[in-house]
């Protein structure tokens, strides 16, 4: 993973499989009501053993660094270690038990196999865990060591270029979600997966995700970010400046700095999207809660599973219970004075980047016409 400016050390946090399962959301009731709310308005034989098909070239692609990068274990760690993450995928997994029973499911981008684990226990006929990155060599040797050999069959090989041993799965389970939501487009790989290989009255979870924005005070640590290559030592770096103001920074924000209300830019569901709808233009009118200083804008995004008996997400927003994925800032180049029911207009515009579709290009078009601030700006940014 790319972003390691972090304001605070995170928390080790211990993770066991065999503790009391527990309600791991941190979605705020308005948001589950909200979500429930999208829900309805937008109403929409096997192998008995472990088999190991590399489906991946040896000669590397700049784009196969993706999942080079997905071989260490330590990001493997990061993401089992977030609490929010994994528990909440268990719980799913669960407490719908009638979801699984019987079925075949697909697990896209397995990693250590967790999820496949999950939904074995839970009384899947097969699984098909399928990851691309040397991970899969771990991940064979985890199920087998667990007794689920019977049960999971690990490919590894892009999903794209794999053949399943079954015509279609009914159920399609990741964790695809990256920074910013969309940052390394493993999406479209979910997509892909759906339209091939998903029965007609199958399942995709996550099912739904929704991408908000708000405005955050941040004099501090932009200062200590953006500033500083105003003078280096004595020394005029300000070209640098450019490039770090374009480039998100990956951070905990916190709830305290938030100045303006939050807006939700755009929801995906999963189950009916196609590709191009990872490309989109959203505006946003965020309004100021109180008198203050707005230095950058936060996004952030919620993840809901609505197949479930009862309905179940997280949130990685700055008033949740922290994750792995944080928060997206981008810095402002003006620092705007905002009074308090005076709103921050404009649009952001999202796609992925034509030369490595797994980067993203942002485009931000803002005003504020205040009673102590007039501003107008557009500004491009590059999440790599």
């Amino acid at each position: 993973m790319s972003f390691n400016n972090t304001r605070h050390h995170a928390t080790k946090i211990r993770f066991n499989d065999e503790e009391e399962e527990e309600e791991s959301s941190n979605l705020d009731d308005s948001i589950v009501a909200t979500e429930k709310s999208i829900a309805i308005d937008d109403v929409s034989m096997q192998d008995p053993d472990v088999s190991f098909v590399d489906g991946c070239d040896d000669d590397k692609t700049s784009a196969d660094y993706y999942f080079d990068s997905y071989s260490h274990f330590g990001i493997h760690e990061e993401m089992l270690k977030d609490v929010v993450r994994t528990k909440t995928y268990q719980n799913v997994i669960y407490q719908n038990k009638f979801l699984f029973k019987d079925k075949v499911v697909l697990d896209v981008g397995a990693g250590t196999g967790i999820l496949s684990l999950f939904c074995a226990k839970a009384g899947a006929a097969h699984v098909y865990a399928v990851e691309c990155s040397h991970m899969a060599n771990m991940a064979k040797e985890i199920v087998e060591s667990n007794g689920y050999s019977n049960v999971i069959t690990v490919l590894k090989g892009k999903i794209e270029e794999i053949e399943l041993p079954v015509a279609k799965v009914d159920i399609i389970i990741s964790e695809w979600m990256g920074y910013f939501l969309l940052f390394e487009n493993m999406l479209n790989s979910v997509l892909y997966t759906r339209d091939k290989w998903l029965v007609n009255d199958g399942i995709v979870l996550p099912d739904k995700t929704s991408l908000y924005l708000t405005a955050i005070e941040d004099a501090e640590y932009k200062e200590d970010k953006i500033e500083f290559w105003n003078n280096v030592y004595g020394f005029d770096m300000t070209c640098i400046k450019k490039q770090a103001m374009g480039e998100p920074l990956v951070d905990t924000v916190d709830q305290n700095q938030i100045v303006t209300n939050c807006q939700k830019l755009k929801t995906m569901d999963i189950s009916k999207m196609v590709s191009g709808d990872t490309s989109f233009t959203a505006p946003f009118k965020l309004v100021a809660e109180r008198d203050d200083f707005i230095h950058a804008l936060v996004a952030y995004f919620d993840v809901s599973f609505t197949k479930c008996h009862k309905l179940t997400g997280f949130s990685t927003g700055p008033r949740s219970r922290a994750t792995h994925w944080k928060q997206t800032v981008l810095y402002l180049e003006d620092v705007l004075t905002i009074c308090q029911g005076e709103a921050l207009s404009g649009s952001m515009t999202v796609a992925p980047n034509k030369k490595n579709p797994r980067d993203i290009d942002i485009m931000i078009k803002y005003s504020l016409n205040g009673r102590r601030c007039v501003a107008s700006r557009t500004q491009h940014y590059k999440m790599r």
